[in-house]
């Protein structure tokens, strides 16, 4: 019983925080850039990926990735 509520709660926590976002962070003028659109999901994940592989590079001292 616990995991179908933490479960259902876990799904309202994801829908709500693109909700969040869509609407408050991107604002409303912004129709390109809401988080529902995946092409703008997968975007988003690979720029983080190249910067957090930018920076273990520098941090660790390799010149290229």
């Amino acid at each position: 019983m616990r995991f179908l509520v933490g479960l259902i709660v876990g799904v309202l926590l994801t829908i709500g925080a693109a909700y969040v976002h869509d609407s408050w962070v991107a604002g409303p003028d912004t129709q390109d850039r809401r988080m529902v659109n995946w092409d703008v999901v997968q975007r988003s994940f690979h720029e983080l990926g190249s910067e957090l592989k930018a920076e273990w590079n520098k941090l660790t001292g390799h010149p290229r990735g």
